[in-house]
């Protein structure tokens, strides 16, 4: 059975699922340092949450996302970033199961909306939001590198 848990405090473990998942979700991503990742879970905005089978004796870590709650003038807004599933794991409902959990989450903490943005490339995951319940905006997304 698929389990999802807050990451409360850094471990070898959470360190090496990092490692793992990463490549898996963005080939460009850099990998964060022990000490970027201890400074993600203790920050009170960013929320880590982590799924494993509790079947498995080591409880490896099989996904991993985070979601970001933030006060804004407008309201409590929340923003769920860098879902990824171990692709040996996939199609048993592990993100399903990190998504819900978010928005469960997201509610706790007053969030008023939850958005995210995906690749247009990555239609599974696109199936997956919209059976969450998320709906895709009319909207631009403008970024810029500092």
């Amino acid at each position: 059975m698929i389990k999802v848990f807050e990451v409360t405090e850094m471990s070898q473990k959470v360190y090496d699922a990092f490692e793992r998942l990463l490549p898996q979700l963005s080939s460009s991503a850099q990998i964060p340092t022990w000490d970027e990742l201890s400074d993600l879970i203790a920050s009170k905005a960013g929320i880590v949450l982590a799924a494993v089978d509790d079947e498995d004796p080591e409880e490896k870590i099989l996904g991993t996302m985070t979601l970001v709650v933030f006060r804004i003038p407008t309201g409590v807004r929340a923003w769920v970033e860098d879902v990824v599933v171990d692709k040996e794991a996939r199609g048993k409902g592990i993100g399903e199961k990190l998504i819900r959990t978010s928005i469960e989450r997201a509610k706790a903490e007053g969030a008023k909306t939850i958005d995210l943005t995906s690749r247009p490339s990555r239609v599974e995951a696109h199936r997956l939001y919209k059976r969450c319940g998320f709906e895709m905006r009319e909207t631009c997304v403008f970024r810029r590198i500092p």
